[in-house]
């Protein structure tokens, strides 16, 4: 085939956003982040209509109506998971960059269809005979015909060949934004590049010589919930081009890894990695794991540029899946034995950081967080790969879902790495008997960790229920505020399988028909209580079941626990009774969840995402993304963003809403990744439900929205106080917060205040007294259960205090010392061959300097000083080498004196230091330091 006129990638995006701004009007606005901080229900952005999502929806608008950009994009989860295809052929890819055009309510399909046409043959010179589109064939069950506009417009407007424009049905050229919203027919355009031009048989067939470059969306109708159309007010442009894929055509290849876009990082990874060059051979397992590599770090580079980080679970989890799978590749295929994908990170910063800014922020953190992931990895790489080796040996054609779970647990290969590791070898995975054992992994994880069998159902306990009758339990009491209700027992089990009835003292689970026990999730732990059977209302008498845990099994409520009194039988008929106070203490520290959610983001910005969190009884805790640790003003900040909340009393509702109107509220926050239930249910503090519903897109920046399952208090004024009590970093750009609410937080709050009032007493001290304030502040602190605030400033203070201490202990000691060389030059001019005397030295320095002043004027004198306070004594002494051949020994002196003192020392013959505790006795024992001198001196 001809090759077209070679542009680099640089000028390919160039050329898109530069036509359509000059020649059509349209505004070229800024990629929105690849992490969609608007719509939380979605992974990742994975198309240019994203951010222009409520235009469409019709509860939004910009100052413009016709745009163009180019977006960062990422399908790697979810709906849209091109994951396992990247590397296995020359076109998927996990990020990529989107091209589009859009009208909102401008021009509609000929201006369209006109201009798509100029740029692809008059600005890129593609041949038009290797140009192919689709147009919509209708649908019966819509009600809908041919898209016969567009196909006339492409006949009028375009000289493309007329037997290029064929019909397709919904599946292929019909889009639509989910089950309803705005939709409308589309128009693909497909290029041929099949040697000899003949690939009119293999549009749409997925092939990879006729691909799809670009999509037409003509959006001119409304799907309503009832899934029947309606003509929308306003129609719209929407369309999307792949820059890898249009880069590839225009640069005359077949394959989107062989053009410039990808040529800096092979070189980056083969210079790393001393690997053979890349050839572009799909059969190649190092051009594989060249592709995989590549791919994998333009899109964790990108990410994690925009906020995400790795994690366990939802986007994070994606995120590790995507760098594993690039660990892997690197290690195997390529020889790279070290941390590989965060020395790449520069090359993708140079290559993309002049479009998106966001790459130029921190790239040093970007490699950071990549290589602690790696390294971490790394560690049990080598010896999973052995493990997997030796399980495909034993399992013949495939690998266990037991050995494919060992792999994920124990040596973190998330099971796509196993299934792609298998089907290089042409083997399966059990994958039904690992996801039996995931959801046992995860029953037991919410159970408690160190549960017992007693603490969870196996499926085919499920099934079991089940096969009784028995219905999922229907607890939509526990948001009620009614502790207590009639149930009735349908199922019993003992640890180990269901039974009839459960005797006294023994531990099980009770499963009921209804409850008013709230079961643990979405961080909130399970309540306690009783089941009370009265024996008017048992066959065999009362009976009362002591629930120490609630816990799920899908839509079953598990009350866990032990039979404190009687028997419980299937059947019985029990009163629930929660246990109310923990109970609330769960509620304030729930919605003080909620609350410290929005301070955070309010202080520590829009990346503050939730990551995780624990609400229990006697604290709440929770895990948010952030790229530093705050400082103590901003924990200040937070904890009295809190407060202030608090002091407002503020409503608390929560109802059921439509997902699609939940979704479009601003500044609703939910847990990433998350897949909600449609009704979902939605916690507000501030504005009412109803206030949200009639306006979901209105101001409500000061309001804390939330998707949330669990209870609540219902005003914030419940909360009564609220302390932060630690702080600290999880893993790379994760910080963990602790707090308490309630009487707890008002004890810590007032042990702190108390202790910063001995701060500002220490602080105005006088020199004298600084030291004892100093210590007692310091006993106290370590004493003394504080929050995080007042433990740190606290802690600043005493530094601040501390540093005092010191210059007021070293300008004494020069005044001593000076006192001290006073005395002793005195006691130097009264000469003689013996000195004994008492200085006043306020420190051993002190003392030693007395000495060498004696020492410099009576150099052949023995000589022993002392000095004391009010608790100790300090004694010195020394002897030349005369008097030690006389028989008197410094060592021996000063021991002799120190036992006079109530003390002990010694030392060398010439040189001694000895301590007492009497001070008091010091003038007796220097009578016999100079007694026992004179006896040795004869």
């Amino acid at each position: 085939m001809a090759s077209p006129p070679t542009r680099t990638a640089r000028q390919i995006r160039t050329d898109f956003l530069e036509f359509f701004r000059d020649r059509a009007g349209h505004e070229i606005v800024p990629s929105s982040p690849v992490v969609p901080h608007d719509d939380p229900t979605l992974l990742f952005t994975n198309a240019g209509m994203n951010q222009f999502k409520d235009v469409f929806l019709g509860t939004g608008s910009r100052p413009w109506v016709r745009a163009v950009d180019t977006q960062k994009c990422i399908r790697a989860g979810g709906k849209h998971n091109d994951l396992d295809d990247v590397g296995r052929d020359t076109w998927h890819h996990t990020f990529f960059e989107m091209l589009g055009n859009w009208s909102f309510g401008d021009y509609f399909k000929a201006e369209a269809i006109t201009w798509a046409w100029q740029l692809l043959t008059e600005v890129w010179g593609l041949p038009k005979e290797r140009l192919h589109v689709t147009v919509f064939a209708g649908d019966e069950a819509d009600g809908l015909g041919p898209d016969e506009e567009a196909e006339q417009l492409w006949a009028q407007c375009t000289d493309i060949d007329p037997t290029h424009i064929t019909r397709w049905g919904r599946k292929d050229n019909f889009w639509e934004m989910g089950a309803s919203g705005p939709c409308g027919p589309c128009s693909e355009i497909h290029f041929d590049s099949t040697p000899d031009c003949s690939g009119a048989p293999l549009v749409n067939a997925d092939h990879p010589d006729v691909i799809e470059i670009w999509n037409l969306v003509f959006m001119q109708f409304d799907r309503r919930s009832d899934g029947t159309l309606v003509e929308l007010p306003a129609r719209h442009v929407d369309t999307g081009m792949g820059l890898e894929r249009i880069v590839r055509v225009c640069q005359g290849v077949r394959s989107n890894y062989a053009t410039d876009l990808w040529a800096p990082l092979f070189n980056s990874i083969q210079s790393c990695t001393g690997a053979p060059a890349y050839t572009d051979d799909d059969s190649n397992p190092v051009d594989v794991a060249y592709r995989v590599v590549a791919d994998h770090v333009r899109c964790l580079t990108v990410s994690l540029a925009d906020g995400a980080r790795p994690g366990p679970d939802g986007r994070g989890y994606v995120l590790r899946r995507i760098l594993r799978r690039g660990v892997r590749m690197a290690r195997q295929s390529l020889g790279a034995t070290d941390p590989l994908l965060c020395r790449l990170v520069p090359t993708v910063v140079e290559e993309l950081g002049d479009v998106f800014e966001a790459l130029r922020s921190d790239p040093d953190l970007i490699a950071s967080i990549i290589e602690d992931e790696e390294r971490a990895f790394l560690r049990t790489l080598d010896r999973g790969l052995l493990l997997f080796d030796e399980a495909a040996q034993r399992g013949g054609n495939s690998i266990s879902g037991e050995d494919a779970f060992t792999l994920h647990d124990t040596w973190g290969f998330p099971i796509d790495l196993t299934e792609q590791m298998a089907l290089e070898r042409g083997i399966q995975v059990d994958k039904a008997d690992y996801e039996a054992r995931m959801d046992a992994a995860r029953a037991l994880s919410r159970a408690g960790g160190g549960a017992d069998a007693a603490a969870t159902l196996p499926p085919d306990a499920i099934a079991g229920l089940e096969a009784l009758g028995a219905k999922p339990t229907d607890d939509a009491a526990k948001f009620h505020d009614k502790p207590v209700a009639l149930a009735r027992i349908v199922g019993l089990w003992d640890g180990t399988q269901l039974v009839d009835q459960l005797h006294g003292a023994c531990e099980g689970i009770v499963i009921l028909d209804r409850t008013t026990f709230y079961g643990e999730q979405g961080g909130q732990i399970g309540d306690t209580g009783r089941l009370i059977t009265e024996a008017e209302g048992a066959t065999h008498g009362g009976a009362t079941f002591q629930v120490t845990d609630t816990q799920r099994a899908g839509d079953w409520v598990l009350h866990i626990g032990r039979v404190s009194e009687g028997d419980l039988r299937r059947g019985d008929h029990v009163t629930t009774r929660v246990n109310v106070a923990r109970r609330s203490q769960i509620e304030a520290n729930h919605t003080a969840t909620h609350v410290l959610n929005h301070a955070l983001r309010a202080h520590l910005g829009t990346e503050a995402d939730q990551r995780g969190s624990l609400v229990a009884d006697d604290r709440l805790r929770f895990d948010v993304s952030t790229r530093t640790a705050p400082d103590t003003e901003t924990i200040a900040a937070i904890e009295q963003h809190v407060s202030d909340m608090i002091a407002g009393n503020l409503s608390v509702q929560a109802r059921e809403c439509p997902l699609e109107v939940a979704q479009r509220m601003t500044g609703v926050r939910a847990v990433f990744g998350e897949r909600y239930p449609d009704p979902v249910r939605v916690v507000s503090i501030g504005p009412s439900i109803d206030e949200l519903m009639n306006q979901p897109e209105g101001d409500w920046g000061d309001a804390s929205i939330e998707f949330c399952g669990g209870t609540h208090l219902q005003t914030t004024g419940g909360i009564e106080d609220f302390v932060l009590t630690q702080e600290q970093g999880l893993a790379a750009g994760i910080r963990r917060v602790v707090a308490v609410t309630g009487e707890r937080a008002r004890s810590l709050r007032a042990s702190g205040e108390t202790l910063l009032q001995q701060v500002e007493q220490a602080m105005a001290a006088d020199d004298a007294s600084l030291e004892a304030h100093v210590e007692s502040i310091a006993r106290d602190h370590v004493e003394l259960e504080l929050g995080l605030v007042h433990r740190r400033r606290v802690d600043e203070a005493l530094d601040t205090l501390r540093d005092r201490v010191k210059k007021v202990r070293k300008a004494a000691s020069g005044e001593s010392k000076a006192a001290a060389i006073d005395a002793a030059r005195l006691l130097a001019e009264a000469g003689g061959d013996l000195i004994v005397g008492e200085v006043p030295a306020g420190d051993k320095d002190a003392l030693l300097a007395a000495m060498d002043t004696v020492k410099g004027n009576c150099p052949e004198a023995a000589c022993l000083l002392a000095s004391r306070d009010d608790a100790s004594v300090l004694i010195v002494a020394r002897v030349p080498d005369a008097g030690i051949k006389a028989g008197l020994k410094a060592g021996d002196w000063v021991r002799e004196v120190a036992k006079a003192c109530g003390g002990g020392g010694g030392g060398r013959p010439d040189m001694a230091q000895a301590g007492g505790k009497n001070p008091d006795a010091l003038p007796e024992a220097l009578e016999k330091a100079t007694t026992f001198a004179k006896e040795k001196l004869g």
